[in-house]
């Protein structure tokens, strides 16, 4: 249920209004627009008589939203999240973020060389497994804690904040120093990593599973919302389905649609979705002309000598060809949520 308040509400008037909801056991969501102010009521509200609430003077409207997901709910939170990291980048609401980097971290020089060039390029995020989940059992699985000591040195040198996967919530601690964690798409249900991440203030970046629906990937962040944690991105990596021709699927429908259900930055990886270097440039315009808040790209400096995920990574010029046609799109791609409520 939500509730909108006219805009000459007092406030002592509304702190009356909040108590009393309070009082009986709901939770509140509270967003402030330039027009309005619009609570949601998460709990159980069916002991709520929506007749007496829309009898009170500060009341414009009531309306009960059927959607399982609240706290990322667009109804819930008209104006699109704004998320801002330490070097100031943003996303969300009209800022476009590029995050890229190579799959696994390697070595010192490989991570901070990378680093380098995709900066040059334009990126404000290095991306970079120091945990990878793998089918295989005998593939690299990673660095593990020395992978997470070389992005923080890779951070060192260049300033570009981090983004990396977790797999277990006992590697938070390790986790702690990390701008922004990554929840892959097998683990996008892994709701006890969820309700811990949901205890942190920082970013958390969840990619769409393989065969999820997106409102299981929206529950999935309500999951996080729900502890408390309100920076939540999401990520369309493709999907599974009968075509064999690219690694996944890539649902570029995704897009409009989920900014149409939800308040949340919208961000797309056509590494993983395609998983050929030659489709990655092409599938990353695509998405940023359908309106995606950022890119999640793969680079490599040696792309033929990778441990992980190598045929689907760019070279750092190509890399740097990509984001030179991105932001000649970027501009004019649709921002028809811009307003905007930061976190930072």
């Amino acid at each position: 249920m939500i509730v909108i308040l006219k805009k000459t509400a007092e406030r002592q008037q509304v702190e009356l209004f909040e108590n009393w909801l309070r009082s009986m056991g709901l939770e509140l969501h509270k967003s402030v627009g330039e027009n309005h102010t619009i609570i949601g009521l998460v709990g159980d509200t069916s002991r709520v008589d929506m007749e007496s609430i829309l009898a009170l003077d500060i009341v414009e409207t009531v309306k009960r939203i059927q959607e399982p997901y609240k706290n990322a709910n667009r109804k819930f939170h008209e104006e699109d999240t704004v998320i801002t990291l330490a070097n100031g980048a943003q996303i969300g609401g009209g800022r476009f973020l590029v995050m890229a980097g190579p799959c696994s971290v390697e070595t010192e020089e490989q991570i901070i060389s990378v680093a380098q060039s995709v900066k040059a390029a334009g990126a404000q995020v290095l991306r970079g497994g120091a945990f990878k989940p793998r089918t295989s059992p005998y593939a690299f699985q990673g660095l593990h804690e020395e992978g997470i000591r070389l992005l923080l040195k890779a951070r060192e040198a260049t300033g570009l904040p981090i983004v990396t996967e977790i797999m277990d919530a006992k590697h938070l601690p390790l986790f702690e120093d990390i701008d922004m964690i990554q929840v892959g798409a097998r683990n996008m249900q892994n709701f006890e990593l969820l309700k811990e991440l949901g205890k942190l203030r920082k970013p958390v970046l969840i990619k769409r599973g393989m065969a999820n629906t997106l409102q299981e990937l929206l529950m999935s962040a309500e999951y996080v919302m729900a502890g408390g944690n309100e920076q939540v991105i999401l990520c369309e990596r493709g999907i599974r389905t009968f075509e064999t021709a690219t690694r996944n699927t890539m649902d570029l429908s995704v897009i409009p649609v989920l900014h149409q259900l939800t308040h949340l930055p919208v961000v797309v990886d056509p590494s993983h979705a395609t998983g050929r270097w030659e489709l990655v440039a092409p599938m990353a315009l695509a998405a940023t002309a359908s309106g995606a808040d950022g890119l999640m790209i793969e680079v490599h400096n040696d792309p033929e000598h990778a441990l992980c995920d190598g045929p689907q990574s760019l070279r750092p010029d190509r890399f740097a060809g990509m984001m030179e046609k991105v932001w000649a799109i970027q501009p004019y791609a649709d921002r028809s949520f811009s307003s905007a409520v930061a976190f930072s």
